[in-house]
């Protein structure tokens, strides 16, 4: 069951934009995400480490990411609870692997195109990650503030999020373009 963000368990929301130098026809977030390949995902940002595609028991689609967010090892298990050309909206509930231990993170990960003209479209990478129960646990164990995790958490997915939404937009361009992937960016 999804976690509602509120002030109180909010650990980040970061939105980066970037400009895709294709026609909004042409874009297919959905196909360009679920079926994107392990080194096109890696190539997109120096902290991503590896990713797959499965599906859910349901047979709901998924995305496997493992990547570094700031210090934490990040394993995200992401369902695609809305996957159109144009917009893609992936929950999951995450590991959060650190120094100190093991917890769970609710990250909802929203892409989408929006037409700006015949030729373009703004693509927008808006990432929220929430407490979870676990999170909560981890955090009194371990004697830490939430708005000093929270602080933590802002500052990293902001730093990755900056890296990584100009090269999926480039990746996504490319793929409406060619319709291949590791097309020079």
């Amino acid at each position: 069951m999804e976690i509602q963000q509120t002030p109180q368990n909010a650990l980040s929301h970061s939105t980066v934009t970037a400009i895709i130098n294709a026609p909004i026809e042409k874009v297919d977030i959905a196909d360009w995400l679920l079926n994107l390949p392990d080194a096109e995902y890696q190539r997109c940002s120096t902290k991503h480490i590896g990713a797959g595609i499965t599906s859910t028991y349901e047979g709901e689609p998924m995305s496997i990411n493992v990547e570094t967010i700031g210090d934490a090892l990040m394993v995200q298990h992401y369902v695609a609870t809305i996957h159109r050309p144009d917009y893609c909206r992936m929950l999951s509930v995450s590991d959060s692997i650190t120094k100190g231990g093991r917890t769970k993170v609710q990250v909802l990960w929203e892409l989408k195109a929006t037409r700006i003209d015949d030729e373009t479209c703004l693509y927008t990478n808006e990432i929220h990650a929430t407490a979870t129960p676990e999170m909560f646990e981890y955090i009194k164990e371990h004697g830490v503030n939430l708005a000093d995790a929270a602080a933590a958490r802002q500052a990293a997915s902001d730093e990755h999020n900056h890296e990584e939404t100009p090269n999926f937009a480039k990746s996504i361009e490319n793929k409406a373009l060619t319709g291949k992937y590791n097309q020079p960016f």
